[in-house]
């Protein structure tokens, strides 16, 4: 049965299909860059709220063992962009000390997020560092960050679903929809 689309979407830009194929794919790749690391060793830190479905369908087809953590961070107003700004609001929980750790997060745009979190966690002596992103907004970057596990480019437009969100609306959409402007302008 088909999800309708909400009166705010303008149009589905990645179905249910697309992205949990490519959200396999990526989990393919991992587990394989990952294999013969220890449980305790690899840990993955989701980015909330946005990554939390990402993360979980990420995490349930990964075939190497980790560990799940989170950190939430705000760059966000409720519905609106706020500039370079990046507010740490909860800390992971596990000491990330010589720890391979992979940041999970739901899009890039500007890069300062990410950036951010680079920053933070070196300063932890992580064993490795990397990022697993969902969707990057390369026209909207204002910051450079190499993202190591991508999963699609898309376009400067607004999306939800999937996790991402308008004032905290949609995140539990089952595919990626561009908002209509007339909501957010």
């Amino acid at each position: 049965m088909a999800v309708p689309l909400p009166d705010s979407v303008d149009y589905v830009l990645l179905d249910e299909d697309t992205i949990q194929q490519r959200v396999q794919a990526l989990a393919d790749q991992i587990s394989a860059d990952y294999a013969g690391i220890h449980h305790e060793d690899f840990i993955l830190v989701g980015v909330l709220k946005g990554s939390f479905i990402f993360l979980a369908d990420l995490a349930r087809r990964l075939t190497v063992p980790h560990r799940v953590d989170f950190i939430a961070l705000s760059s966000y107003a409720a519905g609106t962009e706020a500039g370079g700004t990046v507010r740490l609001i909860m800390d992971t929980r596990t000491d990330l000390t010589e720890h391979h750790v992979l940041i999970v997060e739901d899009i890039i745009d500007s890069g300062h997020t990410l950036d951010y979190l680079q920053r933070l966690f070196q300063t932890r002596h992580p064993a490795s560092l990397r990022s697993c992103v969902l969707l990057s907004k390369p026209d909207r970057r204002e910051i450079e960050f190499q993202v190591d596990y991508l999963g699609f480019e898309i376009p400067d437009v607004w999306v939800v679903g999937y996790g991402l969100d308008y004032a905290d609306r949609f995140r539990t959409l089952p595919y990626i929809a561009a908002l209509k402007p007339s909501v957010y302008s």
